[in-house]
């Protein structure tokens, strides 16, 4: 079981001269930041790497990170989701990020649960490549015909994205998912269901380079997806959900890989070039752990830690605590299906507090995945629903209330007074600006979640700050509210500051006073 404090040291020291940061000094000036430029003033780019601080995103010229609670991956392929309802709603909740599948993955009917936006009904189902006349396929409907591509399909893709950019959300668009053994049968990339007879292999090998002919038609997907979006700003691509599964890590690393090539082969030839994501499974450093490769942007990870075992995922938290020196933007892209995976504790509770310590402790981009946005109501409107987006709606204005962009992952800065039992991450600029997060919860077994455990906390940290004068303010994050604050002047050192009764969680900004 990894330790909550795991890697202190490394986080307090080594990381503040990771290498890849040789702007030091704008990493610790004393400015304000920019105010808010016009998006007329800026020119059109797509979302990238921060150049002073490589752990964060600059869109339409703005410092950014990307917070959301989304539905379950299927507003473009399902053509019965008012996608645009959707939007408006992520829009209202001051959300930025949406992740869609492009279609090379199909759920069944009714799969996780009845309002699956994934799971469509076949006569309802949009996918990138043409109907054929050949009736029959597994699922319904005729088979495809995998030489010619849809063009109604890519019609409502470029409409989702576009829509999205007109909101200022920024899409995530992974082409390609693990298949399972019920699922690989879905796609029209299974032999059945084309009319070609490709994809003839287990279920088990459909993410390896074993089936040189899908191996090309998947290539052909990822690069004609990549061409038809490649004008589109608000844009980031990403390779693969989970893709060893079922496969061993050493026949799914290379495909990975493979996939990798062709996204930058075919964005070579493209005007605009995209930041692109992939999670990693198995062990730190294994065969799909992309976070060293020159040709991978954002280090993505799934659930709160994702499993000790070197076979499983590997999860936000681990992430940070293991790959933050890569200087590169790491993102918790999917978290349990809320709300029926959270199988203990509360599940408003337990979803606050993985969103609020994974972004206070230094990620860049996170995606709850929630399963009340639903072709009958698309806007999630419901009161627990509410309370989600209340709260990282919170979670995105108290990193904005910082100049992130100067700050790194560190809690070295809190000494002492962290009880057993307490999850505690943070940031910091030193002798600028800190930020602290902790939260009283304990992992499920699966290492997947938290589980709240609310009670009656009062407690008094040691700091050890230099000498100045400060503000800090104690912040719900439940309703965004400021619980107490205080001004002081500290002659440098080690201090007390005593933390207000609170009831789960609790964040701390202190300011140095100008």
């Amino acid at each position: 079981m990894h330790s909550q404090w795991t890697r202190r040291e490394f986080l307090g020291s080594s990381l503040l001269a990771a290498p890849a940061l040789n702007a030091a000094s704008a990493l610790t000036a004393k400015t304000d930041p920019a105010p808010p430029t016009s998006l007329a003033q800026v020119s059109a780019e797509p979302i990238k790497i921060h150049p002073d601080n490589p752990r964060y995103y600059l869109f339409k010229g703005q410092p950014t990170i990307l917070i959301t609670s989304a539905e379950h991956y299927g507003a473009v392929i399902n053509l019965d989701f008012d996608y645009v309802r959707y939007l408006d709603a992520l829009k209202a909740y001051g959300l930025n990020y949406t992740r869609p599948w492009p279609g090379e993955c199909l759920e069944m009917v009714g799969e996780f649960c009845p309002d699956n936006v994934t799971g469509v009904r076949p006569s309802r189902t949009i996918v990138p490549w043409a109907r054929s006349s050949v009736p029959s396929c597994v699922y319904g409907g005729n088979k495809y015909d995998l030489d010619r591509w849809n063009p109604e399909f890519f019609a409502r893709l470029k409409d989702f994205i576009v829509k999205a950019g007109e909101r200022d959300i920024v899409v995530e668009l992974f082409f390609l998912s693990s298949q399972y053994s019920h699922r690989w049968p879905l796609c029209p990339l299974y032999h059945e269901n084309n009319i070609q007879g490709v994809g003839k292999c287990d279920f088990k090998d459909v993410q390896t380079l074993k089936d040189p002919e899908l191996v090309r038609r998947q290539s052909d997907y990822v690069s004609k997806i990549s061409q038809e979006v490649n004008e589109y700003d608000n844009l980031i691509l990403e390779i693969c959900d989970e893709p060893s599964n079922f496969t061993p890590h050493a026949e799914a690393g290379p495909w990975v890989g493979h996939m990798l090539q062709v996204v930058h082969d075919t964005e070579a030839k493209l005007p605009k070039k995209h930041l692109v994501a992939q999670m990693g499974e198995g062990p730190i450093g294994g065969p799909v752990d992309f976070a060293g490769s020159p040709l991978l942007s954002i280090i993505s990870g799934q659930y709160v830690w994702g499993g000790e075992a070197d076979s499983e995922q590997m999860g936000g938290m681990k992430i940070l605590d293991y790959e933050y020196y890569h200087n590169k933007p790491i993102e918790m892209n999917e978290t349990m299906y809320y709300p029926f995976q959270y199988r203990e504790g509360d599940p408003i509770l337990d979803s606050r507090v993985e969103a609020w310590e994974f972004m206070v402790g230094g990620g860049a981009s996170f995606n709850q995945l929630n399963s009340l946005y639903t072709v009958e109501d698309p806007t999630g409107n419901t009161p627990d629903n509410a309370q989600i987006v209340r709260a990282l709606r919170n979670l995105k204005d108290f990193i904005y209330s910082f100049d992130f962009i100067k700050m790194l992952a560190d809690k070295s800065f809190v000494v002492s007074g962290v009880a057993e039992g307490v999850y505690c991450r943070g940031m910091s600029q030193p002798g600028e600006q800190y930020a602290l997060y902790l939260h009283h919860s304990r992992l499920a077994p699966n290492l997947m979640y938290y589980i709240a455990m609310p009670g009656h906390y009062k407690e008094t940290l040691v700091l050890d700050l230099p000498g100045g004068t400060y503000k800090a303010d104690w912040v719900d994050p439940a309703f965004g509210s400021e619980i107490s604050s205080v001004i002081f002047t500290h002659q440098g050192g080690k201090m007390d500051l005593d933390i207000p009764e609170y009831t789960l969680d609790v964040a701390l900004r202190i300011k140095r006073a100008h």
